[in-house]
């Protein structure tokens, strides 16, 4: 980071207005039908892939069709998972806020009736002052209707000297470390050992949390069997889109009267929002919020809430069983050297010791996913039936990716992380999960290898338009009556499912983001360790096409084979069907666009970005973020 930020205004301070979207209204009409189309989709989708296994592959080209052919395969697999998962709509009910911790707790009447106390962290690395001071100031603006024990903390993993001036000036508590072993996961558990609050609040450090958030969530927990609570992340800071008309109106008269004359003729158009798709309502929204009713919605970090005894407790029972496992093999070991039947119990109790003082006690797995893994340990507990719960409303709010470089690190956290989790500490044979659990948690995975088959959907057309073969027997109306039932279906039931929302620009950037996971996959399957860089808080200046060389490359090749391919239909000497090159042509443009918007992103400034002192430069040097990048 640099000081940039720190002298002047932060460039989001024009966006303080900004009020949080309300919670997706949920119509049970609407929902019906989407459910309706999906079960249609879902039919027609299994009935066209086993056309395609049985009656449609091209024999004499199978290098090529039964790539694709698997591929749709797990894209309908994708389909099932993603049905199962938005199917049921069934929020937790909010309870009034208790007033004292009895409340909260089974055996709540035999206890003293004391109030609440509540501990709210902020991890911090290197971020700007300004901006965590921003954080705190309105961590202390938070109300509740009863007497609360509220105590503030900033965590600082820098060890800076301005951080712990700035705890003074604003009344927190300050905890640093002399080491940053587990990096945020350790930097909370360290605060743990330091605090005793009964429910704890985890903040970024660009978390600022609404007045109300307590008051809003601490009900939740007078289920003594909530484990913890997560709300909605929202960016308050994301660019708005703009109309042509609006644009046009700033010159006066003439710019206000070609805008009404641009309108009447094309529409209301609108640009310059945000090219990352970084609005994260849909995933919060329908995805999160639609898993409360298998328990099954999992922690995402920032603005979530945790009773403290919940995340000790598994992590203690977890802790003891790794020792035992760490014991026993060493035991085992010494038995097949030995040769001995049974190693003896005073040697075992030695091991026990100093596998004791080797492993390290983690309240939050030390992992660049502490808060997703965190969540599978907690559902897991066959102790407890710890619950979770995905708040509706927007509790806080939060500064987004506004570069490259910043977006692609972030990426590749969450699909590095969750990835290395199954392929190391697979939940699919974890026991205490239930089967919805299973499949919801395996439904995130699925996505993240989605980039598999959406490398071959990507190719498809190009291997077509250059090689004039086809992956089907043909392209016969036998072929049509059986993917277009299956397509519109599928386009119908999510427009309904996810109905208020826009899709199309998160369907794109899902097939845009190829590079990003496949770099993950190959990293989790080498056994590669995932890193943990700090997502810059600030925008990183400069150009960043070099970070979507792959996008690119499928834009310039797709538009040249679909040049190539029409010139030699044109001419006459290809040996294309006029169905197969309409078809493989617009299924082409379709990915051109889809790649578009990210290769736009790379070069991509914010409207507000018209001073270097509201940046951050990037460097070639930055070699932590070039590493994860």
């Amino acid at each position: 980071m640099n000081d940039s930020v720190e002298q002047d205004v932060p460039y989001f301070e024009k966006y303080e207005h900004r009020k949080p979207p309300a919670p997706l209204e949920q119509n049970a009409t609407i929902h019906s039908i989407g459910q309706i189309f999906l079960i249609i989709a879902m039919v027609t989708g299994a009935w066209y892939l086993h056309w395609r296994w049985t009656e449609s592959l091209n024999l004499q080209a199978l290098w090529f069709a039964l790539p694709l052919v698997i591929a749709e395969t797990g894209a309908y697999i994708g389909l099932l998972l993603y049905v199962f998962n938005v199917w049921h709509v069934k929020d937790t009910p909010g309870k009034p806020a208790p007033a004292c911790i009895s409340a909260c707790q089974s055996n709540g009447r035999s206890l003293v009736k004391r109030p609440v106390s509540v501990d709210i962290f902020f991890p911090t690395y290197d971020e700007e002052v300004s901006l965590v001071r921003l954080s705190l100031q309105d961590a202390g603006k938070l109300r509740y209707p009863h007497p609360l024990d509220m105590r503030i903390h900033l965590l600082d993993d820098g060890n800076r000297p301005e951080m712990k001036q700035l705890a003074r000036e604003v009344g927190c508590n300050y905890i640093t470390r002399d080491n940053n072993i587990g990096f945020k996961a350790g930097n909370l558990r360290n605060a743990m050992e330091q605090t005793v609050g009964d429910f704890i609040v985890i903040c970024d450090a660009d978390t600022r949390p609404f007045p109300g958030m307590l008051e809003n969530t601490l009900g939740y927990f007078t289920d003594p069997d909530v484990a913890w609570v997560q709300t909605p992340q929202w960016f308050f800071d994301l660019p708005e889109s703009q109309s042509v008309s609006s644009v046009l109106s700033r010159f006066g008269s003439v710019g206000r009267g070609a805008g009404r004359v641009f309108n009447r003729i094309f529409g209301d158009v609108k640009f310059g929002d945000d090219p990352f798709v970084n609005d994260p309502k849909q995933f919060y929204d329908v995805i999160q919020r639609r898993r409360n009713w298998a328990n099954a919605s999992f922690c995402c970090g920032a603005g979530s809430i945790h009773r403290r005894e919940a995340t000790m407790q598994t992590a203690l029972i977890n802790f003891g069983a790794s020792v035992n496992k760490e014991t026993k093999k060493r035991s085992d070991l010494l038995k097949k050297l030995t040769g001995e039947a049974k190693t003896d119990e005073a040697l075992l109790n030695h091991f026990a010791q100093q596998i004791l003082l080797e492993k390290e006690f983690t309240p939050y797995k030390f992992h660049v996913s502490e808060d997703i893994y965190t969540s599978i340990e907690l559902h897991s507990d066959t102790t407890r039936n710890w619950k979770s719960v995905m708040h509706p409303q927007v509790e806080s709010k939060m500064l987004s990716p506004q570069d490259m470089l910043t977006w692609t690190v972030q990426r590749f956290k969450y699909a590095g992380g969750t990835l290395d989790i199954a392929m190391n500490d697979n939940f699919l044979f974890r026991k205490g999960l239930t089967v919805s659990q299973r499949l919801l948690y395996g439904s995130t995975v699925w996505s993240y290898l989605g980039a598999l088959w959406n490398v071959v959907f990507l190719l498809a057309p190009v291997v077509y338009l250059l090689f004039a073969v086809a992956p089907v027997s043909a392209y016969s109306i036998d072929f049509y009556k059986h993917i277009f039932p299956f397509l519109i279906a599928t386009e119908i039931g999510t427009m309904f499912i996810m109905w208020g929302l826009s899709t199309t620009k998160s369907k794109f950037s899902y097939l845009a983001f190829f590079p990003i996971n496949l770099k993950a996959l190959w990293t989790v399957f080498r056994g590669k360790k995932i890193s943990f860089p700090v997502t810059p808080k600030s925008r990183q200046d400069g150009v960043f096409l070099h970070l979507v060389w792959p996008q690119l490359s499928v834009m310039l090749v797709t538009s040249g084979a679909i040049l190539f391919a029409w010139s030699k239909h044109l001419a006459g000497s290809g040996n294309y069907g006029f169905d197969g090159l309409f078809l493989n042509s617009f299924w082409g443009m379709i990915n051109i666009a889809a790649m578009s918007g990210i290769v736009y992103s790379s070069i991509w400034k914010p409207m507000h970005d018209v001073s270097s002192e509201s940046r951050t430069p990037y460097v070639e040097t930055d070699t932590e973020l070039q590493r994860a990048a």
